[in-house]
């Protein structure tokens, strides 16, 4: 691949989305592709501070505002009785309707691969990536001659496998799921969401990368 993301959230998918527009070779990388975009508690889009990123996003072709006004159910903009400055576009969104519509833009790009699992480790050669070591969960469409990036696609099954993915560059978007760690009173759990496991093996080798 020429770009790996590493995680499916708003940002990972804005990344994902952004590469394979600009016709790289890109894989994305998440632990569960049915999470892909999924909204927090307060599934809102924007907000003071907020809706002006967003429109930024929107003007340089990303999907978060493509998606907010297929799924939007409330928009406003708020404080719009004092100046300019200060206004913020903000969208509710129906969430579940929101994550399918992201993932439906997503697969709408044909160089954009989508990867069932998590990066357990970064490879780097003299200071650059080179590739990254993924634990698997799903079937993978891989070029019948792995050197050749334009031959015929076919399924591999990986599944539950250490697989080798070469890349160029790694974009790294876990966001709470790195060592993620919940709070519940006075009880804690590992996990980047209520449900939902958190990222071990990529915080070690960063440790060792030096971060």
């Amino acid at each position: 691949f020429d770009i790996i993301v590493i995680g499916g959230g708003h940002a990972g998918a804005e990344a994902a989305w952004a590469a394979a527009n600009l016709g790289a070779r890109t894989a994305l990388v998440t632990m569960d592709p049915n999470k892909i975009g999924t909204m927090s508690c307060n599934p809102a889009i924007g907000g003071l501070a907020k809706g002006q990123m967003v429109r930024e996003i929107d003007a340089l072709g990303g999907l978060m505002g493509l998606a907010t006004d297929a799924t939007g159910i409330q928009f406003r903009m708020l404080n719009a009785s004092k100046g300019p400055a200060v206004r913020g576009p903000r969208a509710q969104c129906d969430k579940y309707a929101y994550a399918k519509e992201v993932q439906r833009l997503l697969s709408t790009r044909e160089n954009l691969t989508v990867i069932a699992g998590t990066v357990e480790e970064l490879e780097v050669d003299r200071g650059r990536i080179t590739a990254v070591w993924c634990k698997v969960d799903n079937d993978y469409h891989a070029p019948r001659n792995s050197g050749d990036c334009c031959g015929e696609f076919g399924p591999i099954s990986l599944a539950g496998k250490p697989v080798r993915f070469g890349t160029a560059a790694v974009v790294l978007t876990t966001g709470t799921f790195m060592r993620g760690l919940m709070h519940t009173g006075e009880r804690k759990s590992e996990g980047g969401r209520v449900g939902e496991q958190s990222a071990i093996g990529i915080s070690g080798t960063l440790r060792e990368l030096g971060f």
